[in-house]
């Protein structure tokens, strides 16, 4: 279909419903503002192709072409995307200790990057209570403030974008799969440009099922808890289907059954479980608390695991083939169950019209 400018995006995603807040239109362009949690067109734009609709991981996405630029073969609706190892990792003893979601092993990454200078900058999330808030960090120190999960939709790349239009040219990120296929897309997005020069040097994806809408969370969390008071959230691995929010040194079990309403619809047209357009992925590591899983997919991505186990700030271990097999599972079934609410909603492959995915239509056949 080619590249269409913000008039589409407005109608095919915010009208749409299928926005989630990812931020990678907002600071790119004037027009557009994040506030608590919405995604909005403050102006109205009449430019027939836009890079906010060239960046948008909701719209007019092209698995194969994102797979031949960045991978280098086609589009295959592979489990767990393309990879070049599975591991189990978590931080080392060069890290300081600090209360980490998991291993730690995003927060060992990111400041190792960042320390030993193949980042200048790094993108990642940070809280406001339950509110998810971008940060740029430039300090390895501070890359631990900003540890443990959010479970909530959150504008990452419109901090990506302020820290290009700041200058840093070496910026690592962190995101979930939609926030690193909307990075993917920034690459080729410019790259038609004499000048363009890719300013991500690391991408860290996250393995995300899910997130949750960030305001109906908030107006949900503020009829049972202190809003103020909330310091972290964790869902722990079954069988415990709750969510549990801490509250300083106190916590609350809420169950899973009266958190799935506060998915955004938009989420299950996603077919990516383990963020597979990252340099690296990682998740946790069923069955082992305190370890992740890492997956590396890329050459810079394993030349800074290996530096940074070498450094001490990676502790390595290898997976066990159960666990592969049980997230390779998880992955599939995931691929299915969005490729068939793609094509029950004519989200996918259209002729006429914007499309959510485009992929081979071999590939649908085979996951639906």
């Amino acid at each position: 279909m080619g590249i269409k400018g913000s008039r589409e995006l407005v109608q095919n995603v915010l009208q749409a419903g299928m926005c989630i807040g990812c931020g990678a239109c907002v600071e790119l362009c004037p027009y557009f503002r994040h506030y608590k949690g919405r995604t909005l067109q403050v102006f109205p734009c009449d430019l027939e192709s836009g890079r906010c609709f060239a960046f948008c991981p909701k719209i007019e996405v092209d698995l194969d072409a994102l797979s031949r630029r960045l991978r280098g073969c086609a589009y295959e609706g592979l489990d767990l995307g393309v990879y070049r190892s599975i591991r189990a990792a978590r931080a080392g003893a060069a890290l300081p200790k600090a209360s980490f979601q998991g291993g730690g092993t995003v927060s060992a990454l990111m400041a190792f990057a960042l320390g030993s200078g193949v980042t200048d900058a790094a993108v990642l999330t940070d809280r406001e209570g339950a509110w998810p808030l971008p940060r740029i960090v430039t300090d390895a120190q501070d890359v631990l403030a900003c540890a443990s999960s959010k479970f909530t939709a959150a504008p990452t790349l419109q901090a990506l974008n302020r820290a290009v239009r700041l200058g840093h040219q070496r910026l690592g990120m962190v995101g979930t799969p939609c926030q690193v296929t909307a990075a993917a897309q920034m690459k080729g997005g410019l790259a038609s440009q004499e000048d363009f020069r890719d300013p991500v040097a690391l991408t860290v994806g996250l393995f995300c099922n899910w997130a949750l809408d960030p305001r109906a969370l908030n107006a949900f969390l503020g009829e049972r808890v202190d809003l103020d008071r909330v310091t972290g959230m964790d869902i722990p691995p079954p069988p415990a289907e709750v969510l549990v929010v801490r509250l300083g040194e106190e916590s609350r079990e809420i169950s899973l059954q009266e958190v799935r309403p506060l998915i955004p619809e938009t989420c299950r047209l996603c077919p990516d479980l383990t963020s597979e357009w990252a340099d690296l992925s990682v998740g946790m590591f069923e069955g082992r608390p305190g370890w992740n899983t890492l997956i590396v997919r890329t050459d810079r991505g394993g030349d800074l695991v290996r530096a940074a186990e070498e450094a001490g700030y990676l502790e390595l271990e290898p997976m066990p083939e159960e666990n592969t097999a049980h997230l390779a599972e998880a992955g599939r079934t995931k691929k299915e169950r969005a490729f068939r609410t793609a094509l029950r909603e004519n989200a996918v492959n259209r002729e006429n019209g914007c499309s959510v995915l485009r992929l081979p239509a071999e590939v649908v056949d085979r996951l639906t």
